[in-house]
């Protein structure tokens, strides 16, 4: 079995979180706009009818969003090439696509702790997802995801643990709202799991082995900063941030076009 494509490829899906996903104008979308109900800048080939301008127009919201290709996944795979566009189901079809989105953001994860620090007690995890990635809707909709949430969340955190271990001083930030704060000088292995970095200053801050998983970049200050090895770092939070030309990132992430 071939493993699912982990970046998203708008091409070979059906716009679907331009359908789907409910979004708000406070949210940088524009619009409120609720589940079900295609954006009125979907075109009848499902692209963006503004992709070259979305910022401009109002819709950062849309610039910072990352599938982590669940969107071709379930165009493709789950429901075989038919288009919501054919089908009277769209209720399911968003709630696949939220358990799709989170299952391929959990293979991201387990994907760099097995390049970073190594664990046999990962693969079997890792195929246990796969699997239920090619899974039929109704399979998909009782996936425990909670479940693998925690056990795919001890893996990682395991993972980071063996990373960071070589910076003994590290401090802990898990979760803590660090909104608007200055962060500055040498936060080598610190960890910010589930932390709320909105608009925080990071400005050059030192920050190999950094542990990112799940914190809130919106905003953030990352100009200067080498976030090349930072830990579970993803393309929504990059592009949430703000950097310029001198911020490093992982080989693996995209540089935003607004930096």
């Amino acid at each position: 079995m071939a493993s699912p494509e982990l970046t998203s490829d708008c091409s070979r899906c059906f716009g679907l979180c331009c359908v789907l996903l409910p979004f708000s104008a406070a949210s940088g979308f524009g619009v409120d706009k609720p589940s079900g109900t295609p954006c009125l800048h979907l075109l009848t080939d499902d692209r963006c009818g503004i992709h070259d301008t979305l910022r401009q127009d109002g819709w950062p919201g849309c610039t910072v969003f990352e599938c982590f290709g669940a969107g071709q996944q379930v165009s493709q795979v789950t429901y075989g090439g038919v288009s919501w566009r054919e089908q009277d189901n769209l209720g399911e079809m968003a709630a696949v696509l939220s358990v799709m989105r989170q299952l391929h953001e959990m293979l991201v994860h387990l994907g760099e702790a097995e390049r970073r620090s190594p664990d046999p007690a990962t693969g079997p995890v890792r195929k246990e997802i796969e699997i239920l990635t090619t899974a039929e809707p109704e399979p998909l909709l009782h996936v425990d995801v909670d479940d693998l949430h925690e056990r795919v969340g001890d893996l990682l955190a395991a993972a980071s643990d063996r990373v960071r271990r070589r910076w003994p001083a590290a401090a802990d930030r898990t979760r803590a709202d660090l909104a608007g704060r200055h962060l500055l000088g040498d936060l080598r292995g610190w960890t910010f799991r589930g932390a709320v970095l909105i608009a925080a200053d990071l400005r050059g801050a030192d920050l190999d082995d950094v542990d990112l998983l799940g914190a809130d970049l919106r905003d953030a200050d990352v100009r200067g900063c080498d976030l090349s090895s930072a830990l579970f770092l993803t393309q929504p939070q990059v592009n949430a941030a703000r950097g310029d030309a001198t911020t490093t990132l992982p080989s693996r992430l995209s540089r935003p076009g607004h930096w």
